[in-house]
């Protein structure tokens, strides 16, 4: 069962706050793009050569992160279940936004997939299946950041990294975890094999 309904969620944060980082219940502009930042780095050299799927891309903020940071990929889409993230997205990135539910909807294979922030107030088992999923269509990997801290009730899903490590380790190539940018939050790397 939803930990909370993921559509109400976010429009009354648009609501209240309007198309910004705490619209879609960020802490803050600042813990967004420091999240963007790791993301960069760690694919910042692969982004002009690869196509990438923002899993959850709200109103597009990690494309225009990229853009201003000299470093598009190839071939960017943007996934979102909120037609009115999508809507602002699609108007400020002026690339391809597609209205996708992660863990039920079909989704089209990409180098990466990218999820900042995307499963924050999913349960374990839905965050799990949305980890395998992007995963599983991912071609190079897939990179995305959680809330870092022992389970426990309220509106957001904490985890530690040895919970997703061991969770992932039946299936991914090569698991890189990234701590210490931020407190309360990990960033992990799943590769693929080299082909």
């Amino acid at each position: 069962m939803p930990r909370i309904n993921n559509k109400t969620f976010y429009e009354n944060a648009i609501k209240r706050y309007g198309c910004t980082a705490r619209g879609l219940n960020w802490n803050s502009k600042q813990s967004q793009h420091t999240r963007f930042e790791v993301i960069h780095e760690l694919l910042g050299e692969h982004l002009p050569f690869s196509s990438v799927i923002d899993a959850g891309c709200g109103f597009g903020d990690l494309y225009l992160f990229l853009q201003q940071k000299g470093a598009l990929p190839r071939k960017y889409t943007g996934y979102d279940m909120l037609e009115e993230a999508l809507f602002v997205a699609h108007k400020r990135t002026k690339q391809t936004c597609v209205k996708k539910d992660i863990l039920n909807d079909e989704l089209a294979f990409a180098d990466f997939y990218i999820a900042s922030g995307s499963m924050n107030i999913l349960n374990r088992s839905e965050t799990f299946l949305f980890i395998r999923r992007c995963y599983e269509v991912s071609k190079k990997g897939f990179v995305f950041n959680l809330l870092r801290g022992e389970e426990k009730e309220g509106h957001f899903n904490y985890f530690l990294p040895e919970e997703i490590e061991a969770h992932v380790s039946d299936f991914a190539y090569d698991v890189e975890m990234y701590e210490g940018y931020m407190d309360g939050d990990f960033t992990v790397f799943l590769k693929k094999e080299a082909r």
